[in-house]
């Protein structure tokens, strides 16, 4: 897959209509910015912690907070990494790649093997699971974590049965793997665990209803490597923060996941001080999301602002505003709107304002109490006594899979939710009604 040309980028990003009410709000100076920003990020290509495309990402984003008047500190922190050797599985004349699931644990140079055995997503199986392979058959579904029941169940299940390996069908819209977010400190299986595209299982599915002698091999290298967490500060002396939050890594390019946080982020970067001038300031931006929110963490414990001196805290988190696109019959076809498999969260005094502001925006014009919903990185923000949040997540089509580029991110649909996150923080504040 070619990565994307910025001109391209732009090009496609001018074609797609502003229909949401909030664009109007929005001027196309800053709808243009929005467009560069997302092609800036897509070319960073892989945003795994701690990588090329992550560490020049950060120091990318770190400037431009700078640029528009911030401090910037990149506090560093500790990410696992992995890089693959030979990663697959082979039964008889069938072989495929596997995606290794971290945190790694390697198999030997000639691999395990045992009998193919199929386990559900609840963990029973067909036959008995000491000295096999577990061949794990997920339901069909937009994953993204290990930590979800229906995978870590039966992966645990399978190994207290005496597997010796066990390989993750990751079923889900597009047939390729679905990485999944895991532990960052320690490996979360008792043995190797790897993970297999649904376009690639059929043949494994076959031998497992005879419990063919299946052979899971996963090798490679890795460890522990720095990477930073950046945050921008504005400290006007006013004893009133608004904190604006979003992670920037992820296990492939992470177009739709991320991108539309982090241009929507520097948007309101570069319009919040002018915007916000009787409030301090403090952008955060996380590595390490994709190790079970390691980098927010870290940041909550070490550089935000305190929840009794915040007034407002905004995370922007994934699939902002990812690509819809027709799914079924036909495969895949992308759409000119936002994939609504977005949520917004609010704290209650807010819910009618966002209703309003977010009308016409699909997911967003719907939004939740945060007393009643919320997930990631917005999870700790709320446990942690913020008294007044807001924040988006989500999980489109192309969510931790290796396709989530260039087609995945629609830039006007970006503006829009931009515009409408821009009266929200007027309405935080106390400078917007919205009735």
């Amino acid at each position: 897959m070619t990565d994307p040309t910025r001109r391209g980028f732009l090009v496609g990003a001018a074609a797609l209509p502003l229909t949401a009410p909030a664009a109007a709000a929005h001027d196309a100076g800053a709808s243009d910015s929005i467009a560069a920003d997302l092609a800036t990020y897509i070319g960073f290509g892989n945003k795994q912690s701690g990588g090329p495309g992550d560490d020049a990402c950060g120091h990318w984003l770190a400037d431009e907070l700078a640029r528009a008047g911030f401090a910037t500190e990149k506090p560093a922190l500790s990410v696992p990494w992995f890089e693959p050797g030979r990663c697959e599985i082979a039964a008889g004349d069938a072989r495929a790649p596997l995606h290794p699931q971290p945190i790694v644990i390697p198999t030997p140079a000639g691999g395990v093997s045992g009998p193919l055995v199929r386990v559900d997503a609840h963990g029973r199986a067909d036959a008995p699971l000491a000295g096999a392979v577990a061949l794990v058959d997920l339901p069909y579904g937009r994953w993204s974590s290990a930590l979800a029941r229906p995978v870590r169940a039966p992966v645990d299940a399978a190994f207290a049965g005496g597997a010796k390996a066990a390989v993750i069908v990751t079923n889900g819209p597009t047939g390729g793997v679905i990485a999944l977010n895991a532990d960052g400190r320690a490996p979360m299986f008792a043995g190797p665990v790897g993970l297999l595209a649904p376009a690639r299982a059929a043949p494994f599915l076959d031998a497992a209803m005879r419990h063919d002698t299946a052979t899971v091999t996963l090798t490679g290298r890795g460890g522990r490597r720095p990477a930073f967490n950046i945050i921008g500060r504005l400290d006007r002396g006013k004893g009133r923060w608004i904190t604006i939050s979003t992670p920037r890594s992820g296990w492939f390019g992470c177009a739709g996941e991320r991108g539309g946080g982090i241009a929507a982020w520097l948007d309101l970067a570069r319009a919040a001080p002018a915007l916000l001038p009787d409030h301090d300031l403090a952008f955060l931006c996380n590595s390490g999301h994709e190790y079970e929110n390691l980098g927010a963490e870290e940041s909550l414990k070490a550089v935000a602002p305190k929840p009794t001196e915040t007034h407002f805290w905004l995370h922007l988190g994934a699939n902002v505003a990812a690509r819809d696109w027709h799914e079924g019959l036909f495969g895949l076809a992308p759409l000119s709107g936002a994939d609504s498999q977005r949520y917004l969260v609010a704290s209650p005094p807010l819910l009618p304002a966002a209703r309003r502001l977010f009308a016409g925006l699909a997911g967003l014009e719907n939004p939740y109490s945060s007393e009643a919903l919320s997930a990631g990185e917005l999870t700790a923000i709320i446990a942690a006594g913020y008294p007044s949040v807001a924040g988006v997540f989500g999980v489109h089509r192309f969510h931790h899979v290796e396709g989530d580029d260039e087609r995945c991110v629609d830039a006007a649909s970006v503006a829009a939710a931009a515009a409408a996150f821009r009266e929200l923080l007027l309405v935080a504040v106390g400078r917007n009604s919205a009735r």
